[in-house]
């Protein structure tokens, strides 16, 4: 699979009196889910954030040879605004629209949720809208879609037998937040209280998922990320989307 975003820089100014100094770091969240994939046969490459704008593939054709593509905490602008569009007024492609052609020849698509997904934090994830909102089963509310939870929402299983929960456990954990969708076509596979937390479905000769919640912290709790059940979920929900001849015989 392919994995755009789950990455960050972070600058602090620290102030003590009269004095002042600045740190930096770059950080990683998708750590322990490649890991849990790789653990299960998974090949990733990954794009991080600050490299996404200029080194994510140009076109449906460059992404044919993955089985899955999956978007994570990464804006609509990273991918629409290449350098030569915002800087040198250079026409580029739509890849958000090559993402689309993609899944319409047959290719999976997954996005996760996070603070830059779907509408994202203050609406500045920007998907709503963009052709990723078109193949996906849910549509996204355009402003600010948080739903922080610090007490904890614990998932509901919304479609019982479904191929993708074939080998994951029925004792879920606990999550800290997602993005509020609201469903539109395809299977509401789990919820949380009254809101999907994911939605499937086929587009063209593809297949397309929405998870609402984060696959690393801090919405995807210490819990879900220890939990027995981790890696077989994401297992199941990616092979299904890349349509796996293992995964469609058991189910």
């Amino acid at each position: 699979m392919l994995l755009a975003g789950e990455t960050w820089l972070s600058y602090g100014i620290h102030q003590k009196g009269f004095s002042a100094y600045t740190t930096g770091g770059y950080e990683e969240g998708q750590t322990e889910w490649v890991a849990a994939l790789e653990a299960r046969g998974w090949e990733v490459d990954h794009v991080p954030n600050h490299l996404a704008t200029g080194d994510f593939p140009w076109s449906a054709e460059d992404l044919g040879g993955y089985d899955v593509v999956v978007l994570s905490d990464i804006g609509a602008d990273t991918l629409h605004l290449h350098p030569d569009t915002f800087v040198r007024g250079q026409r580029t492609p739509d890849r958000l629209a090559e993402i689309a052609r993609y899944v319409e020849g047959g290719g999976g698509f997954l996005m996760v949720g996070g603070y830059l997904s779907f509408s994202g934090f203050e609406g500045k994830a920007r998907f709503h809208g963009t052709p990723i909102e078109d193949i996906l089963p849910v549509r996204m509310l355009g402003y600010d879609d948080r739903v922080e939870a610090p007490a904890g929402v614990t998932p509901t299983v919304a479609t019982e037998g479904h191929p993708i929960l074939a080998e994951t456990p029925a004792d879920w954990p606990y999550l800290l937040g997602y993005n509020r969708l609201v469903p539109d076509g395809g299977e509401t596979v789990l919820t949380v209280g009254r809101d999907p937390l994911l939605v499937v479905d086929e587009h063209g000769a593809g297949r397309t998922a929405a998870f609402a919640s984060d696959c690393s912290p801090h919405w995807g709790s210490p819990e879900f990320m220890a939990w027995s059940g981790y890696g077989p979920f994401w297992d199941g929900l990616l092979s299904w989307l890349g349509a796996r001849p293992e995964t469609l015989a058991r189910g």
